[in-house]
Formats: structure tokens, sequence, C-alpha cells
């Protein structure tokens, strides 16, 4: 120590002169203290909390921190922070249905709300010990749901639903863990607005009274009685018929959206499974009803079918179970008859070729029943996928042109409504069926717009115009012939101008008057006159039949003047007041069925076109029976090998005007049922040809195959040839003296 003093000293005495050497001399005598100091610990002091040592210089990071310099670190400034093993860049993971928690230098994971492990621990630390499953929350023991409602589980979670016959309270939403429902109550149904109707009045005070009665549990009692009272009132409208058309398919149309209405929502309270409910008129609700929608339904009806897929009309946010119905109600063509029909542009060209967007009843007939297809859901105008309907259907009147609709009753302002097309399709039709498609649900049927084939072959009104107007100069000329020519009359004769009268006054107001639509008065008055002239025209090819087979009759019995006689008084009430009767009882009992809004004349609706077929059809029948019996006549008279030469010749002609006579007596007609099948086109054109002609088959039997006609028409030209020369005679005569007096008075 004294030589490390005295060292020291001289060191000293040396800095007198070296001061600059001080600080080194320092560091050399304090570098033996240090290592003194690390012989007694070997551990730096100042480390950072949540860190070590690792040796008297250098610190460590305990697991779970880090400083900004790395795990082991020099620095006095650093510190240890907590790393989070649940961030973004961690590479910790727990797995499915589970949570990530970061804890002050660790983590530990649990299962997402609504799951738990199946250990019921409430953490675990890897992933393999993962083993997170749903929770059924509705078979918990807490109350989930209010009591209106019922619990489902879903994954992770829970809904509560109304319960069946319950509906939403004012301000919850469905399917929410708070939803409170109340108990459904009957929906309301008011009649439409300015409706004057007893029949109708009193339908809605029953359904008010099944409303003020209605119970849940009573749903499927409620549902078959609401069907019974649609069902009669369609069936017995009483007063509804009388309204103007405008007011009867306003009543249609609230008729089809209140019947959707309640049915879709009373049927909520049924249970699951398939139902029907049958009215004795005819109206019949088919409904499927499940807690979830399966992915296909198929509902029938007494004549009609609906496929659906139920993803395309499902909505998530759909309340109660899964409904979808089909129901028929038949009487409902009542109250639709001629209703406008409203075409998509490209279907336009199709019917008629018109290009006005809605067109007139223009003869569409409602072939197949009325059907509405409804599920819960409301909202289906615009699916991503068509519903399938077949249609059964009466069968295709034979001998018409019809093109099939696919249609649906849509709802326009006002409160009314008309067929539509839109978003309907015709996949194909037979007579008895067709397959439709559209893309919504609303109510549907199945049209058809039939009309005479000269409407579609332009060459058939062409040939009717020239044909009619060839028989009125024929009938007019054999109407002259009947009236002037003394030497042949008799009865027939009688018959003969009867019968040219009559079709000729129908013929001319047929060709002049048939399409004079715009006033609908005097458009029913035409077709009245033209349904009276026409049966009456053939009321007396009826009576001309009858004489024909008298005139045969006559030619093997002896005295048959007694019968002759009884015809003569009994022709004239019979030609003209039996079609007067049958005219006068159609018009009393339809009068708003006389005429259409193309032609004047019978409407096709209600089968009332039958009280002209149906005389037509029995005097066709009659004709035939005297036809065939005169043909046996004759055929008999003709095998009589000890008739005279004056016999056989005039049996001869009247086998031929017999056979003439078929035409005349309007047999012809029968083509008419004959235009189906391959053989439509060329039966139509021979029906239009030969009884266009009919007035000229008249007047070539009677008048010019007559001899005594010919004689007579002989004698006419005669005297009027005689007339004509004795006119120019005279004319030459007068000028020759009127010449002579003029040279006279030159002279």
């Amino acid at each position: 120590m004294v030589s490390s003093m005295a060292g020291l000293t001289g060191v000293c005495t040396m800095r007198n002169g070296h001061l600059w050497l001080l600080p080194g001399l320092l560091m050399l005598l304090l570098l033996p203290l240090r290592a003194a100091a690390q012989k007694t610990s070997d551990c730096a002091r100042w480390c950072p909390p949540n860190s070590t040592c690792v040796n008297a210089t250098a610190c460590r990071c305990s697991p779970g921190f880090r400083s900004s310099s790395g795990v082991i670190f020099t620095s006095l400034l650093e510190s240890c922070d907590d790393i989070n093993e649940c961030g973004s860049l961690s590479a910790v993971s727990c797995g499915e249905f589970a949570d990530c928690q970061n804890t002050e230098g660790s983590y530990y994971c649990t299962c997402i709300p609504g799951y738990e492990l199946a250990s019921g621990a409430r953490m675990f630390k890897i992933e393999s010990k993962n083993t997170c499953q749903d929770v059924d929350e509705c078979s918990s023991k807490q109350p989930m749901c209010h009591e209106s409602t019922i619990c489902i589980n879903t994954v992770g979670s829970y809904k509560c639903r109304c319960r069946r016959g319950w509906e939403l309270k004012p301000g919850f939403q469905n399917k929410q863990p708070n939803t409170t429902c109340e108990e459904m109550s009957f929906p309301t149904w008011t009649p439409p607005p300015r409706i004057k109707s007893q029949r109708l009045s009193r339908f809605f005070e029953r359904v008010q009274g099944l409303g003020r009665h209605f119970k849940p549990a009573l749903a499927q009692d409620t549902i078959q009685d609401l069907i019974q009272e649609v069902d009669e009132l369609l069936q017995t409208p009483e007063d509804l018929e009388a309204l103007p058309r405008s007011e009867q398919h306003c009543v249609a149309t609230d008729l089809l959206s209140g019947l959707e209405d309640v049915l879709r929502k009373l049927s909520q309270a049924l249970p699951s499974g398939t139902l029907t409910f049958n009215a004795s008129a005819g109206t019949d609700l088919s409904l499927e009803v499940q807690e979830q929608g399966h992915r296909n339904v198929t509902l029938s009806s007494n004549q009609a079918k609906m496929w659906l897929n139920w993803d395309v009309v499902h909505k998530s946010g759909d309340s109660g179970p899964s409904v979808a119905g089909l129901v028929s109600t038949p009487g409902m063509a009542k109250l639709l008859a001629e209703a406008l029909l409203v075409l998509e542009s490209e279907k336009q060209a199709v019917l008629h070729g018109a290009h006005k967007r809605i067109l007139p009843g223009v003869s569409l007939v409602l072939l197949s029943d009325v059907i509405s297809a409804f599920t819960n859901n409301k909202y289906t105008q615009n699916l991503s996928s068509p519903i399938t309907f077949i249609f059964s259907h009466h069968s295709v009147s034979p001998g018409l042109t019809q093109k099939v609709f696919c249609v649906f009753w849509e709802n326009s302002q006002g409160g009314c409504g008309h067929w539509s097309t839109r978003g309907c399709r015709m996949v194909t039709t037979t007579d008895t069926s067709t397959i439709c498609q559209c893309t919504h649900l609303s109510s549907f049927a199945v049209l058809m717009d039939h009309y005479d084939a000269q409407e579609e072959r332009p060459g058939l009104a062409v040939i009717t115009h020239v044909g009619l107007g060839i028989s009125l100069l024929c009938l007019l000329l054999a109407a002259l012939t009947f009236l002037l020519c003394k030497a042949i009359q008799n009865t027939s004769t009688l018959i003969h101008l009867q019968l040219s009268i009559c079709l000729f006054l129908a013929h001319l107001l047929f060709l002049t008057a048939i399409d004079q639509t715009k006033i609908k008065v005097l458009c029913a008055i035409i077709a009245g006159a033209l349904h009276y002239l026409y049966l009456a025209s053939f009321t007396w090819m009826l009576l001309e039949g009858l004489n024909l087979f008298l005139t045969a009759r006559n030619l093997t019995v002896v005295n048959y003047s007694s019968v002759r006689r009884f015809m003569k008084k009994l022709m004239f009430p019979v030609g003209y007041g039996v079609p007067a009767i049958i005219v006068a009882i159609s018009a009393a009992s339809r009068p708003y069925l006389y005429g259409t809004p193309m032609r004047c004349w019978l409407h096709t609706g209600k089968r009332f076109i039958w009280s002209f077929l149906g005389p037509v059809c029995a005097i066709f029948s009659v004709n035939l029976v005297f036809f065939l019996m005169t043909l046996w006549i004759l055929k008999s008279k003709l095998s009589s090998l000890n008739s005279d030469v004056s016999t056989l010749q005039n049996t001869r002609m009247l086998t031929f005007k017999t056979t003439a006579q078929l035409i005349i007596l309007g047999c012809t007609w029968c083509l008419g049922i004959l235009q189906v099948g391959p053989a439509a086109h060329v039966m139509a054109y021979l029906f239009t040809i030969i009884n266009s002609l009919q007035g000229f088959f008249i007047f070539l039997v009677y008048c010019l195959l007559s001899q005594q006609v010919r004689e007579q028409y002989k004698k006419w030209f005669k005297g009027i040839r005689n007339r004509r020369a004795e006119s120019e005679k005279y004319t030459l005569s007068s000028k020759a003296m009127s010449d002579s007096s003029r040279r006279s008075m030159v002279n």
C-alpha cells in the first residue's frame, strides 16, 4: 500500500508536468476494484420488471414478454412488454367456435357464445383440446323466450317464433330473442266500395260473424265455413249478375284477393300436414303446412295441379310455419265474363294482329276453373324460377280456330282488374288439358280465343262475301219468280217463297250490319234480328223437308189432301211463331248476351249460343230423317216395273231434287262439326262455299230446273222482246213522221 501511494505521489508529481495522463491512471486504479465486485455477484441488478438477469451486463425478458431489442438486452433504457398471443400476427390458434383471450404474459381459449366444451370446463390452452359444441339454449332451464313464443335452437344461438295461432305484437320483429306475440285475430275483409248488392252484403255479414267467433284452435272449422260461404255466393249470385260487367269484375277482384289474404293467415294456425276443404258447388282448397318447407310441394284441386319449389317462394323473415295453398273457385267465371285481356307486346300479334294494348272480350272463353295459389310469403311477384300449373278443362269446340292463353287476374287501379299474360306462358295444350308456367303467384286460368276460321284465313272471308252476294241476287230472283209465276202457285211454292225471304233478309243483315259494334244497343238489336231470321230460315227448311216427304208419299198414297190442308194451316204459325218464341225467351232471360265486342251475334259465354245451335241441331236431325225416308220411298217407286213413263220421269226429277235439297235443307251444316284434325282446313272451305251459295241452289233447283218456270221465263222474255220491238217501231215511226213534217215545213 505504501509503495502504491508512493507511486501515486510520483504520478501526481508527474502530473504537474503532464496533467492529461490523470484519467487513464484512475481507470487503472478502478479495474482491480471491479474485478473484486464480480467475484461477490455475477447478476446485473438493473434488469427491468418481467425480466431476469443473464449476467452482470445483460437481462432476459420473461416468457410472454419481449423488449424492442429482442429477448436479451444490455441497455439500461429497455423494458419488457407483454406479448399479445391473440393478435393477428400471432401463431396461436384456438380452433373453430373458440376465441383467444390474452393475459399478462400468457393467453387462454374459450368457446364462443352459444358453444361450450364437452368437458364442461371454461377454458383450454391448445387447439387439440378444443371440444367446443353447440349449446341447445332451448333445452336449458333458464327462460329464453317469451311464453307467447317458441324457442328455436340455431347453430350457436337461438330464435323466438310465435306459437301456432299467435301473431307478432306491434313493435316487435319475428325470430328475435325478444320476440313477443299475441293471439291471432281474424283478418279484416271489407266489401268493395260503391257496390250495391244485397247478396254481397249478406255474404260479408256472415264473414264478419265468422270473425267475431274466431278462435285459433278452431281455425280448421272456420276455414271450412268460409269455403262454404264463398261457394254458396258464387253458386247463387242473385242480384250480382244484374250488376254492370265492370262492377262484377270489381266484386271478383275483392273476392279473390280477400279470400287469399284470409286463408294465408288462418292456415298458419293449422297443424302440420296436408289438408283439403270441399264445398258442394265445387269450390275446394288444398293446403300444405310444414314447420320448415321441403324442397318440392305438389297440390291438387278438382281441375288443377300445382308444382312448387319451396326454395323459390321462401322468405327468411316469414313468420309462422311454411304454408302453400291452392284454392279452386269454378263459380267465379260468372263474375269474370267479358273481362278484358292485357297481352304482352310479343303476344299481341298472335291475337288478331292488333296493336292496342287492352283488347275486349273478342269471344274469349274461360276454359278452366279459376284457381288461386298462395304461400305465407306475400311477396312472390318476381320469382327466380317459374311455378308449374296443370289445368284440366272443357273440350275445345270442334270446327273453330283456337288460341289458348295462360293468364292471371291482375288488380288494376280503382279496385277492379283484368286478365293478363305477363309472366305466364303456355308450355303445352291439348283438347282437355293445358300446362302453364308463371313467375309469380296470383289467381290463374286458361282462356281461349275462338273464332270462325275465316278470321284466320282471309280467303274464307272473300268466299263468304262473294257467295252471299250471289245468293242475295239469286234469292231475290227466286222470290220474284215465286210471287209472279202463276203456273207454279201451290203449297210448295209458298214455302219456297218464305224460305227465300228469310234467307235474303238474314244474309243482307249479316253482310251490312254484323260488324256494327260501336253502339251496344244497336248491336244487340242486330244480333236479335239475325237470331230470329236464321231460326226462321231453319224452321222453313224443316217445313220444306216435311213437304218434300209428303210429296214423295203422295206418289204411293191416293188421297193425302187432308194432311196437306192441315199443313197449309199450320206452316205460318210454325214458320214464324216458333222462332219468335225462342228469341223472346232468350232475350228475356239474358238480354246482355246479345252482341259481343267484335260482332253483333250471340255471346258464346254461359252456353247462350245453344239458344241457336239447339234448334238448328234438332231441325238438322229431323230433316235428315225426312231425307232418308224420302229416298226410301223413291227407291221403292223406281223399282216398280209397272210405272208409266210420266210417273217415272217425275220420280226421277223428284229424286234429283231430293238430293239437291240436302243443301237447301241445311244438312251441309254438319260440315262445321267436321272441322277438326288434319281435315279442318278443307272442311272449313267446303262449309263456307256450300252454305254461302244456299240461295243459288234454291234458285237453281226451284226455278231454273223447273219446266213450268222456264216456260214462264220464255213468255216473259218474249213479252219483253215484243214490247221492246213495239217500242222501237213506235220510236222509228215517230222519228219518220217528225222528219216528214220538217221537210214539209222547209218546202
